[in-house]
């Protein structure tokens, strides 16, 4: 039985957040030895609860932050494309423990303003009392987000709609346009076409057929409920803003990246 059958089975079973938790057991004892290691090595760097880190990215405290730092320099790099980053109001919604969002002050000017918002409230209040020069907030599972429209310059989210049923997809696409400036940008990731190799024969025929992939019967927004965007339902989702980009990275080896979308409100 392939991994794609199992999960599917477990999904049913209503097991797959017992399962989550057990393989987050297994990780933090495998990287028990480097992550003493990390801490010896960078006592400065504050770092969230374990499973605050393992839900937001893996167990491993070097790739969590430093992997972290190079993937806020690649968003910039993005970002600087589209929009000058001077005196411009950042959002990361969807921040959790603030895994990418910690890096920016120190690599963006001075005149930026960088926003963090994410439903965990329990991450939100420990982003708000450990990483500085950030404002978080909380907002809820559904809409809206705590800002009045048209605020926003940039709003980025890595791996969130990933985790999000169709109904919130419209939903949430409604709200970031909202509160995001007339030709202020929005960056998003999804599950593209590299991840064909994952779907169920049933999953892949919706997939073909442009239609998105949900698998659920978990918590919508958490790790293990998980979305499939194939690229005419995500333009059909874009359809009042203008694509910018539309990225499909290549796998390397095991790994397989995200989508990048980067649209522009009109």
């Amino acid at each position: 039985m392939n991994k794609s059958r199992i999960t599917t089975l477990l999904r049913k079973l209503r097991l797959m957040q017992l399962s989550d938790h057990l393989h987050f057991v297994y990780e933090k004892m495998k990287n028990r030895s480097s992550n003493r290691s990390f801490k010896i090595n960078n006592p400065d760097v504050v770092l969230p609860p374990d499973y605050m880190i393992y839900e937001s990215f893996q167990m491993n405290y070097d790739n969590y932050y430093n992997d972290s730092l190079d993937t806020a320099k690649w968003l910039i790099s993005y970002f600087e494309k589209h929009i000058e980053l001077k005196n411009v109001k950042i959002l990361e919604w969807g921040c959790g423990p603030a895994r990418i969002i910690r890096h920016l002050p120190n690599l963006l000017d001075r005149s930026c303003e960088i926003y963090g918002s994410d439903y965990n409230h329990k991450t939100i209040e420990w982003c708000q009392n450990n990483i500085p020069g950030i404002k978080f907030l909380k907002n809820n599972l559904q809409p809206p987000l705590e800002f009045i429209n048209d605020f926003f310059d940039i709003i980025y989210a890595t791996s969130v709609f990933t985790h999000l049923s169709e109904d919130m997809h419209y939903a949430w696409m409604n709200e970031l346009k909202g509160v995001c400036k007339p030709n202020g940008i929005i960056f998003l990731t999804t599950h593209g076409d590299n991840c064909k190799p994952k779907l169920t024969d049933e999953e892949l025929k919706l997939f073909e057929a442009g239609k998105l992939v949900v698998r659920g019967n978990v918590k919508e927004g958490h790790r293990t409920f998980a979305a499939y965007q194939p690229t005419e339902f995500m333009r059909k989702l874009f359809s009042d803003v203008e694509i910018l980009e539309h990225v499909t990275r290549a796998p390397e080896g095991s790994y397989i990246p995200q989508d990048v979308w980067i649209v522009r409100k009109k």
